[in-house]
């Protein structure tokens, strides 16, 4: 296939149908301040043409380091189909219109709780988040609830992308895709 992002959307439409609890689910790669790399998992919001989505809080560690440096890397595993796939990009904010219209479809209780919650900040114990999630409540009452002005998203660009598919006797097939001037080329990789 010579469109990586099909072939992404085909495999991660194959994980949703191997019936993965979290097929969306990725790790993203940062480099922080000191230049340490970092790693966690996030989810999959959206996938195009025009890269990879996900949201966050814009005061996070993530959003910060993404903020200073956008060069990252995603990582998808599905182990229950034998694949993964590998990412790397530039990731860049989306604009305010797009990440309203995501934050709309977010449940109530989810938006509630983008409000209530100081990403990765120390705190006293659960109850501080409970109490901060009570007056976010109290604030919207029963009315709509914006998106907070700290919460957008992130879309990373990819400029390669890797395609492994797990083989017997660890003869794996690697093709990995890069984004050149003339379009994606692609190659195959010795496992």
């Amino acid at each position: 296939m010579k469109d990586p992002i099909a072939l992404f959307q085909a495999w991660l439409q194959e994980a949703v149908d191997a019936g993965i609890a979290e097929p969306s689910a990725m790790t993203v790669a940062t480099i922080d301040v000191d230049g340490h790399p970092d790693a966690r998992m996030l989810l999959l919001k959206g996938c195009d043409e025009r890269g990879f989505v996900f949201f966050t809080n814009m005061e996070s560690p993530k959003a910060r380091a993404l903020l200073r440096e956008p060069r990252t890397a995603l990582c998808f595993y599905w182990a229950k189909i034998d694949k993964q796939v590998r990412i790397r990009g530039h990731a860049s904010v989306v604009s305010d219109e797009e990440a309203d219209a995501y934050f709309a479809t977010r449940p109530r209780l989810s938006q509630i709780s983008a409000w209530a919650s100081k990403q990765s900040q120390p705190m006293q114990g659960y109850f501080e988040l409970e109490a901060e999630v009570a007056k976010a409540t109290l604030r919207f009452g029963i009315g709509d609830v914006p998106r907070p002005p700290f919460w957008s998203s992130f879309r990373v660009v990819p400029e390669r992308i890797e395609f492994w598919t797990q083989r017997p006797f660890r003869c794996h097939h690697r093709i990995l895709y890069t984004l050149t001037i003339d379009g994606w080329q692609t190659e195959w990789l010795y496992p």
